[in-house]
């Protein structure tokens, strides 16, 4: 396959990602949209990776993986939080920053 396939595959899902980041207003659909987006990156990583035959794309793209484990891990704990005390997640609620 040529690797213009795999990079407008990623290009599409970051397109799709920024638009669920930017118009939807419950907090769990943009933190899967910001997945997305760092999925589309390991996408490009990984098809420059074997564009140029190293294994550089494929090692960072295991350190994206892991940093978005981590933001799920932190940000799904943050929507429960929200929840708990707010009786909802929706981010337009949510403009205001009191306690």
């Amino acid at each position: 396959m040529l690797i213009n396939n795999f990079l407008l595959l990623g290009a599409v899902l970051f397109c799709i990602g920024v638009y669920g980041v930017i118009a939807r207003k419950n907090a769990v659909l943009v933190l899967m949209s910001i997945e997305l987006i760092l999925n589309s990156v390991n996408i490009n990583l990984l098809a420059f990776d074997q564009l140029n035959g190293t294994n550089d794309g494929a090692v960072f793209a295991l350190y994206i993986i892991a940093i978005a484990a981590a933001e799920v891990g932190v940000g799904l704990a943050m929507v429960l939080l929200i929840f708990r005390n707010r009786k909802t997640i929706a981010l337009d609620d949510l403009s205001e920053m009191k306690g």
